[in-house]
Protein backbone atom coordinates (compact mmCIF):
# COMPACT_ATOMS: atom_id res chain seq x y z
CA UNK A 1 0.00 0.00 0.00
CA UNK A 2 1.03 3.64 -0.36
CA UNK A 3 3.22 4.89 2.48
CA UNK A 4 2.03 7.88 4.49
CA UNK A 5 4.34 10.57 5.82
CA UNK A 6 2.74 14.01 5.32
CA UNK A 7 -0.26 15.07 3.30
CA UNK A 8 -1.73 18.47 2.46
CA UNK A 9 -5.15 18.38 0.90
CA UNK A 10 -8.50 20.05 0.35
CA UNK A 11 -10.94 19.48 3.21
CA UNK A 12 -14.55 18.35 2.74
CA UNK A 13 -16.83 18.77 5.78
CA UNK A 14 -19.35 15.98 6.45
CA UNK A 15 -21.36 17.28 9.39
CA UNK A 16 -23.01 14.00 10.40
CA UNK A 17 -22.68 11.65 13.36
CA UNK A 18 -22.81 7.84 13.31
CA UNK A 19 -22.00 7.50 9.61
CA UNK A 20 -22.09 3.73 9.13
CA UNK A 21 -20.32 1.59 6.55
CA UNK A 22 -23.54 0.97 4.63
CA UNK A 23 -23.78 4.72 4.07
CA UNK A 24 -20.11 4.83 3.06
CA UNK A 25 -20.52 1.99 0.54
CA UNK A 26 -24.02 0.43 0.23
CA UNK A 27 -24.31 -3.37 0.23
CA UNK A 28 -25.43 -3.66 -3.41
CA UNK A 29 -21.96 -2.64 -4.57
CA UNK A 30 -20.05 -5.31 -2.62
CA UNK A 31 -19.71 -7.58 -5.63
CA UNK A 32 -15.97 -7.89 -6.07
CA UNK A 33 -12.84 -8.35 -4.01
CA UNK A 34 -10.56 -5.96 -5.93
CA UNK A 35 -9.86 -2.74 -4.05
CA UNK A 36 -10.49 -0.42 -6.99
CA UNK A 37 -13.65 0.93 -8.61
CA UNK A 38 -15.58 1.65 -5.42
CA UNK A 39 -14.98 5.41 -5.29
CA UNK A 40 -17.82 6.17 -7.69
CA UNK A 41 -20.22 4.53 -5.22
CA UNK A 42 -18.91 6.31 -2.12
CA UNK A 43 -21.84 7.76 -0.12
CA UNK A 44 -24.05 6.62 -3.01
CA UNK A 45 -27.44 7.28 -1.41
CA UNK A 46 -26.40 10.80 -0.41
CA UNK A 47 -24.47 11.70 -3.56
CA UNK A 48 -27.16 10.70 -6.05
CA UNK A 49 -30.86 11.36 -6.46
CA UNK A 50 -31.51 8.13 -8.37
CA UNK A 51 -30.67 4.49 -7.70
CA UNK A 52 -28.54 4.21 -10.85
CA UNK A 53 -26.27 7.04 -9.76
CA UNK A 54 -26.76 9.19 -12.85
CA UNK A 55 -28.26 12.27 -11.15
CA UNK A 56 -26.09 14.02 -8.57
CA UNK A 57 -27.57 15.57 -5.47
CA UNK A 58 -26.30 19.17 -5.68
CA UNK A 59 -26.79 19.65 -1.93
CA UNK A 60 -24.37 16.88 -0.93
CA UNK A 61 -20.93 18.06 0.15
CA UNK A 62 -18.82 16.08 -2.32
CA UNK A 63 -20.91 17.30 -5.26
CA UNK A 64 -20.25 20.96 -4.52
CA UNK A 65 -17.52 22.47 -6.75
CA UNK A 66 -15.43 23.65 -3.83
CA UNK A 67 -15.13 20.12 -2.39
CA UNK A 68 -15.00 17.89 -5.47
CA UNK A 69 -11.31 17.13 -5.22
CA UNK A 70 -11.10 16.79 -1.44
CA UNK A 71 -8.58 14.36 0.02
CA UNK A 72 -9.23 15.18 3.68
CA UNK A 73 -12.60 14.41 5.27
CA UNK A 74 -13.74 16.27 8.38
CA UNK A 75 -16.64 14.61 10.17
CA UNK A 76 -18.28 13.83 13.50
CA UNK A 77 -18.50 11.12 16.17
CA UNK A 78 -18.51 7.38 15.54
CA UNK A 79 -17.56 7.50 11.88
CA UNK A 80 -17.42 4.06 10.26
CA UNK A 81 -19.78 2.28 12.63
CA UNK A 82 -21.91 -0.67 11.47
CA UNK A 83 -20.63 -3.70 9.59
CA UNK A 84 -16.95 -4.63 9.31
CA UNK A 85 -16.83 -4.47 5.49
CA UNK A 86 -13.36 -3.48 4.29
CA UNK A 87 -14.99 -2.10 1.16
CA UNK A 88 -15.67 1.10 3.14
CA UNK A 89 -12.01 2.19 3.31
CA UNK A 90 -11.53 0.85 -0.21
CA UNK A 91 -14.22 3.26 -1.42
CA UNK A 92 -12.77 6.19 0.53
CA UNK A 93 -9.25 5.50 -0.73
CA UNK A 94 -10.42 4.95 -4.31
CA UNK A 95 -12.23 8.29 -4.23
CA UNK A 96 -9.00 9.94 -3.11
CA UNK A 97 -9.23 10.42 0.65
CA UNK A 98 -5.93 10.07 2.52
CA UNK A 99 -6.96 11.60 5.88
CA UNK A 100 -10.15 11.49 7.95
CA UNK A 101 -10.55 13.70 11.03
CA UNK A 102 -13.23 13.04 13.66
CA UNK A 103 -13.79 12.84 17.42
CA UNK A 104 -14.13 9.03 17.28
CA UNK A 105 -14.15 6.08 14.91
CA UNK A 106 -15.52 2.55 15.02
CA UNK A 107 -12.68 0.18 16.01
CA UNK A 108 -12.88 -2.27 13.09
CA UNK A 109 -13.22 0.55 10.60
CA UNK A 110 -10.18 2.26 12.11
CA UNK A 111 -8.05 -0.85 11.73
CA UNK A 112 -9.27 -1.45 8.18
CA UNK A 113 -8.27 2.10 7.23
CA UNK A 114 -4.77 1.62 8.61
CA UNK A 115 -4.44 -1.52 6.47
CA UNK A 116 -5.31 0.58 3.43
CA UNK A 117 -3.03 3.54 4.04
CA UNK A 118 -5.64 6.02 5.31
CA UNK A 119 -4.66 8.11 8.32
CA UNK A 120 -7.45 8.58 10.85
CA UNK A 121 -6.96 11.51 13.21
CA UNK A 122 -8.92 11.58 16.44
CA UNK A 123 -9.33 14.98 18.11
CA UNK A 124 -11.46 16.37 20.91
CA UNK A 125 -15.02 17.40 20.00
CA UNK A 126 -14.15 21.02 20.81
CA UNK A 127 -11.19 20.88 18.42
CA UNK A 128 -13.36 19.34 15.72
CA UNK A 129 -15.84 22.17 16.17
CA UNK A 130 -13.02 24.70 15.72
CA UNK A 131 -12.01 22.97 12.49
CA UNK A 132 -15.59 23.01 11.18
CA UNK A 133 -15.78 26.72 11.86
CA UNK A 134 -12.58 27.39 9.94
CA UNK A 135 -13.69 25.29 6.97
CA UNK A 136 -17.11 26.94 6.84
CA UNK A 137 -15.60 30.43 6.96
CA UNK A 138 -13.74 30.05 3.68
CA UNK A 139 -13.80 27.69 0.70
CA UNK A 140 -10.71 25.84 -0.47
CA UNK A 141 -9.34 25.20 3.01
CA UNK A 142 -6.46 22.72 3.15
CA UNK A 143 -5.16 20.81 6.17
CA UNK A 144 -1.66 19.36 6.52
CA UNK A 145 -1.36 16.06 8.34
CA UNK A 146 2.15 15.24 9.54
CA UNK A 147 2.36 11.65 10.73
CA UNK A 148 6.00 11.69 11.95
CA UNK A 149 5.24 14.75 14.11
CA UNK A 150 1.62 13.64 14.76
CA UNK A 151 0.20 17.07 14.05
CA UNK A 152 -2.63 18.54 11.99
CA UNK A 153 -2.12 22.13 10.80
CA UNK A 154 -4.69 24.52 9.32
CA UNK A 155 -4.21 27.59 7.06
CA UNK A 156 -4.82 29.89 10.03
CA UNK A 157 -1.79 28.42 11.76
CA UNK A 158 -3.65 26.31 14.29
CA UNK A 159 -1.82 23.10 15.08
CA UNK A 160 -3.40 20.09 16.77
CA UNK A 161 -1.55 17.09 18.15
CA UNK A 162 -3.02 13.62 17.79
CA UNK A 163 -2.18 10.21 19.20
CA UNK A 164 -1.46 7.14 17.10
CA UNK A 165 -0.55 3.59 18.05
CA UNK A 166 3.16 2.96 17.48
CA UNK A 167 2.57 -0.20 15.42
CA UNK A 168 -0.01 1.52 13.21
CA UNK A 169 2.34 4.47 12.79
CA UNK A 170 5.18 2.20 11.71
CA UNK A 171 2.98 0.40 9.19
CA UNK A 172 1.63 3.64 7.71
CA UNK A 173 5.05 5.26 7.45
CA UNK A 174 6.44 2.20 5.70
CA UNK A 175 3.43 1.40 3.53
CA UNK A 176 2.86 -1.98 5.15
CA UNK A 177 -0.38 -3.84 5.70
CA UNK A 178 -0.31 -6.85 8.02
CA UNK A 179 0.87 -9.20 5.27
CA UNK A 180 3.62 -6.79 4.28
CA UNK A 181 4.70 -6.45 7.91
CA UNK A 182 4.91 -10.25 8.24
CA UNK A 183 6.97 -10.55 5.05
CA UNK A 184 9.73 -8.54 6.72
CA UNK A 185 10.49 -11.67 8.72
CA UNK A 186 10.56 -14.06 5.76
CA UNK A 187 14.08 -15.29 6.51
CA UNK A 188 13.22 -15.98 10.15
CA UNK A 189 10.05 -17.80 9.14
CA UNK A 190 11.94 -19.91 6.60
CA UNK A 191 14.62 -20.71 9.17
CA UNK A 192 11.98 -21.82 11.67
CA UNK A 193 10.24 -23.99 9.09
CA UNK A 194 13.54 -25.67 8.14
CA UNK A 195 14.28 -26.30 11.81
CA UNK A 196 10.85 -27.86 12.38
CA UNK A 197 11.29 -30.12 9.34
CA UNK A 198 14.50 -31.48 10.84
CA UNK A 199 13.26 -31.73 14.43
CA UNK A 200 9.77 -33.04 13.70
CA UNK A 201 9.77 -34.53 10.18
CA UNK A 202 6.44 -36.26 10.80
CA UNK A 203 4.71 -32.87 10.70
CA UNK A 204 5.64 -32.50 7.03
Amino acid sequence: MQAFTTHTGLVAPLDRVNVDTDAIIPKQFLRKIERTGFGIHLFHEWRYLDYAGTKENPEFTLNKPEYRHATVLLTRDNFGCGSSREHAPWALADYGFRVIVAPSFADIFYNNCVKNGILLITLKSSEIETLFQEVSASSGIQFTADLPQQTLTTPSGQKFSFAVDSFNKYCLLNGLDQIGWTQQFEKDIQSYENHIKEEKPWLT
